[in-house]
């Protein structure tokens, strides 16, 4: 397989994680790119480009890091990321990771584009709340370990002290953090750090 990504996605670093998790790292080839570039080898697998993208041994090529991370989880070896006992809370627990990371990622892209006065705009403005809402939420929420849930909850927090450390959530939110120290303690969180 081959996975196009780039060292601060937090959408590739979920697919990371998911491929130490099953076991498939090994079997897979990182292809290191810029999916920003006109010239972009990524552009040549799909029209989207997009990061995290996932050829498969047969040469489907998936985008998606929630769908890749279903398909490695049918795949691969280990524990299951998406329970049938417990599925609805995992994807649950999914839905929030993945809607913290989104609204973090599109809060750094723009003020990356539009600068600092961007946060100022309706929906710069509606980006953040949801990020402290969603913090709130994620201190209160019971959250099982080691599932799809997990991950990308986990991740999405590293992102957001890694992009954006002024929302200093490991001190305003000690379970979350207590809880987050547990999750990244493996050695898949260890491997895949932002840089």
């Amino acid at each position: 397989m081959q996975l196009y990504l780039n060292t601060s996605s937090p959408y590739a670093r979920v697919v990371r994680v998911c491929l130490y998790e099953k076991e498939l790292m090994e079997c897979t080839e990182l292809c290191w790119c810029d999916p920003w570039a006109a010239d972009s080898e990524l552009l040549k697998i799909t029209p989207l480009s997009r990061i995290p993208t996932l050829v498969t041994e047969g040469g489907e090529v998936l985008t998606e890091s929630l769908l890749i991370a279903h398909y490695l989880d049918a795949v691969g070896e280990g524990a299951k990321l998406l329970p049938a006992d417990g599925l609805a809370e995992t994807l649950a627990l999914a839905g929030l990771g993945q809607g913290l990371m989104e609204a973090a990622f599109n809060v750094v892209i723009g003020r990356k584009h539009g600068g600092p006065d961007v946060d100022e705009t309706l929906l710069g403005n509606r980006r953040l709340k949801a990020i402290e809402r969603t913090l709130v939420t994620l201190e209160a929420h019971p959250s099982v370990l080691a599932t799809l849930g997990a991950i990308v909850v986990a991740v999405a927090l590293a992102y957001l002290s890694f992009r954006l450390p002024a929302f200093d959530w490991p001190n305003r939110f000690p379970r979350l953090q207590a809880w987050f120290a547990k999750v990244t303690e493996c050695d898949s969180f260890a491997l895949t750090a932002f840089e």
